[in-house]
């Protein structure tokens, strides 16, 4: 860090969560500097972030994205460097010059990179939840043995660390159990036996947050949730029945922690990624985040439910997976997020119905069986086998 300027890798810059850490960062010039952007296939918007920010590099997922933007850069008269290729990933995170990372690549692909940037110890903001449920605890002593800082970028994750004592961020006796808030996403309240008929256009239409359209779909079938179950139970340390799930339809109250006395800290705020990202760069001071503040004058009502509530279980049939995979054998939360994210992206494609997600996800985890996980080569194989079956499935049920 030169004097109190941090230099900072985004990864994934042109999505929701890059583009909001940019966004708190030019609020406050005299503190963060752009180190790195990266990004897969936007070449146009992370060129317009290359030409206001200036980072010393910037990377593409492949070649020919990569040389596109080194073309336009160059064109254009900017120092940046350009490079390509997951080597390229991992080779910024873990740069020597590099202070902050910003994980926020979507899916298992942000795995590598987030493990360079725990090895290189460097603080590191998680916005990316499959690196903590693909890593699990081959990640978490990563982020041990190379002296990482590791800030919680989703709300959730984010309450959760705000409302904890300071002294003792895991869990401890004193902790009766974490509560995780769900919106229920856009069909809370719609039939259960319609949802066959869903479009990728309604799944994505979130009514309270704006987000990336892999996720939208997680929110919308609630994996997204039964994801943050895991990675609590790892960043944590929490036993899985210490955690529950609630949905809260107004996401105002982010995550909530019980304590044994019954006494409940909660974290609110409104529906905005940049306060939690303000949070996690400027950790343990705050700065200005740019999100509006808490109107309580308009808030007439803050609603709770269950999932015994009428229609939930049948709604949101893969919240329960979350409990179960962390009950089962190692490496089987790999083999979820493997299935779904597979599942999700067919779904997009319009190659299975919404209401197929599931049953793909169930079916992968039955069949493909995790072997004894030792590091990163291990679980990126264990990805890829779920990944083909997950394929096969989709391809049985498109026929």
């Amino acid at each position: 860090m030169t004097g109190n300027l941090q230099r900072v890798v985004v990864l994934g810059s042109t999505g929701s969560i890059g583009v909001n850490t940019l966004d708190v960062m030019e609020k406050h010039p005299d503190r963060y500097q752009a180190f790195a952007l990266t990004a897969s296939t936007r070449v146009e918007s992370i060129f317009a972030q290359c030409v206001k920010h200036r980072p010393v590099y910037a990377v593409m997922a492949n070649e020919e994205h990569g040389r596109r933007l080194r073309d336009q850069c160059a064109a254009a008269g900017l120092p940046t460097q350009v490079l390509w290729g997951p080597e390229a990933l991992v080779m910024v995170a873990g740069h020597e010059e590099a202070d902050t990372v910003m994980a926020a690549i979507v899916g298992a692909a942000g795995l590598a990179p987030c493990l360079a940037a725990a090895n290189s110890g460097k603080r590191l903001l998680l916005a990316n939840k499959e690196a903590l449920v693909v890593g699990g605890q081959i990640f978490m002593n990563a982020v041990a043995k190379g002296g990482a800082t590791l800030l919680p970028i989703d709300s959730e994750h984010s309450a959760i660390f705000q409302s904890l004592p300071e002294d003792a961020r895991t869990w401890d006796e004193s902790v009766d159990k974490i509560i995780l808030t769900a919106s229920g996403g856009p069909f809370r309240t719609r039939a259960p036996k319609t949802l066959k008929d869903v479009t990728p256009q309604q799944a994505c239409a979130h009514p309270n947050w704006v987000m990336g359209r892999k996720i939208s779909v997680d929110s919308a079938t609630m994996m997204n949730k039964a994801l943050e179950v895991i990675e609590a139970r790892f960043l944590f340390g929490f036993p899985p029945e210490k955690i529950e799930v609630l949905i809260h339809p107004q996401s105002v109250i982010h995550s909530m922690v019980q304590f044994v006395d019954h006494s409940v800290v909660a974290q609110l705020g409104t529906p905005d990624m940049r306060g939690p990202i303000a949070y996690g760069l400027s950790w343990p001071q705050r700065v200005h985040s740019g999100a509006a503040a808490l109107d309580f004058s308009t808030m007439t009502s803050l609603t709770f439910e269950t999932f015994e509530a009428a229609g939930h279980k049948e709604r949101y049939p893969g919240i329960s997976l979350a409990w179960d995979v962390l009950r089962a054998v190692e490496g089987s939360p790999v083999v979820l997020n493997a299935a779904n994210e597979v599942a999700v992206e067919a779904f997009l494609n319009g190659r299975v119905r919404y209401d197929q997600i599931h049953s793909i996800n169930l079916e992968t985890l039955a069949r493909v069986l995790p072997g004894k996980l030792l590091g990163l080569e291990d679980l990126l194989s264990l990805d890829s086998q779920a990944r083909q079956f997950a394929e096969s499935e989709v391809t049985r049920l498109s026929l």
